[in-house]
């Protein structure tokens, strides 16, 4: 699928005002919550803190979510299309998920910091040396929040179709640990997606204030679909292909 160039769009002084707004109010909520997430830490592992952040910056963002299905019981893999930065507080609303992510980010020293509260799991594509520490990083994101995101796109779309799914990606979740779901998730914006979706030459930190500066809500409706079953689960490549064909009929249909 052709992903067209994004022109550039400008922001509106009342944009800048209430982007302004938003980002202050992100700011102030982290102050809050970091604390919070280091007392609740000397107490217990799983720590609610970081998905409240998530959730509450979906909210401030402007999200207004429908749900449709639910997510899987127990520990879940959630494998889901990726159309913006939104996607990420708008799944932590949805399930209090972690997340799986390139290890590009964890050469940013403040990400690195903040998605290591969320229990980020960072993977390596290309060094296979590491893939057994990498299994070992999502069982223990797993145990501690018992839901875990990847978005086997590997990068965002429009959000009006799908980019083909990287099954390598997924082979940190090789072997499939016992008593563990996979279940797709599609995130559908329905005509909001191209306001929304962060594609082609738009910086990210564009993206972001672009859509803090909306004056309407962004509309998105989370499908939870069939978990996987059968030979589906066989290997990383059946996972994907079958995770994308779900996705990609609920999104047409």
């Amino acid at each position: 699928m052709a992903i067209a160039l994004v022109r550039p769009r400008r922001i509106s002084l009342t944009g800048w005002l209430r982007a302004t707004i938003r980002v202050a109010l992100m700011a102030l909520l982290l102050l809050v919550c970091v604390p919070l997430y280091y007392v609740h830490r000397l107490f217990s592992h799983r720590n609610p803190w970081p998905r409240a952040f998530l959730a509450v910056v979906g909210w401030i963002a402007g999200v207004d979510l429908a749900y449709h299905g639910r997510k899987a019981p127990g520990g879940v893999f959630l494998l889901a299309n990726h159309v913006s930065w939104i996607d990420i507080p708008v799944l932590a609303a949805a399930t209090g998920t972690a997340f799986v992510g390139h290890d590009g980010l964890a050469s940013m020293p403040v990400l690195k910091w903040l998605c290591k509260m969320a229990d980020t799991v960072f993977v390596a594509r290309h060094d296979r040396a590491s893939v057994a520490r990498q299994v070992e990083a999502v069982r223990t994101a797993l145990s501690d929040t018992g839901a875990l995101t990847i978005f086997p796109e590997g990068t965002t779309s429009d959000g009006t179709g799908l980019l083909p799914f990287k099954s390598s990606l997924l082979s940190a979740f090789e072997p499939l640990p016992e008593a563990i779901t996979i279940q797709p998730v599609l995130l559908h914006y329905g005509p909001e997606a191209a306001d929304v979706a962060w594609v082609g030459e738009e910086h990210g930190l564009d993206n972001f204030l672009r859509i803090l500066a909306r004056g309407r809500p962004v509309r998105i409706e989370v499908h939870f679909l069939e978990p996987l079953s059968g030979a589906q689960l066989e290997n990383r490549k059946t996972i994907a292909q079958a995770a994308r064909e779900a996705i990609q009929r609920e999104l047409v249909g």
